[in-house]
């Protein structure tokens, strides 16, 4: 298989040429846009994410991780009574909780992201270097020919072929 890459001036021609290579059964690759291009993720058939499923559920497990901990040291492993107060003392343990809430969300909704993008250290990445501030780009995977008209159908400035390490056949 090889990965064609369309380049376009604008995000309507974009939008254009996403929506015709899933009409007809191209596999898409990826888009690359110098900003965030409203209507991209739907035309490239993209589902809704699911990280925030994963963030909530990372919450969670920081709050009762927290309110457990402070739970069993404040009431079993080592109880003391200061000034008459009750061993569990909820409004002492509110800021704990939150900090460890949130830093259980960030870190893991993070490593959830690195690990479902495929993004670590060392990794090769197909790099367009002519993908700047100022053009838009489609990658489409075919076996033939047909990636490459659809994309000069589609109005792309330049069409080029990318070979298996992800640079530009000569």
């Amino acid at each position: 298989m090889k990965s064609v890459v369309g380049y376009f001036d604008d995000e309507f021609a974009l939008l254009h040429a996403t929506e015709e290579a899933r009409k007809a059964g191209l596999i898409i690759v990826d888009a690359f846009t110098p900003y965030a291009v409203h209507g991209l993720d739907k035309a490239m058939g993209l589902r809704r994410s699911r990280l925030t499923f994963v963030c909530f559920a990372a919450a969670m497990t920081g709050a009762t991780f927290a309110l457990s901990l402070q739970i069993y040291t404040s009431s079993v492993a080592w109880p003391i009574n200061v000034g008459g107060k009750p061993f569990i003392s909820w409004p002492a343990f509110i800021p704990v909780a939150f900090e460890l809430t949130v830093l259980f969300a960030a870190l893991i909704s993070a490593f959830t992201f690195f690990g479902r993008s495929k993004l670590f250290p060392g990794k090769r990445q197909v790099a367009l270097p002519r993908v700047t501030d100022d053009r838009f780009a489609l990658v489409l995977q075919s076996d033939g020919d047909a990636a490459g008209a659809l994309l000069r159908a589609a109005h792309a400035v330049d069409v080029e072929e990318l070979d298996a390490q992800g640079g530009a056949k000569s």
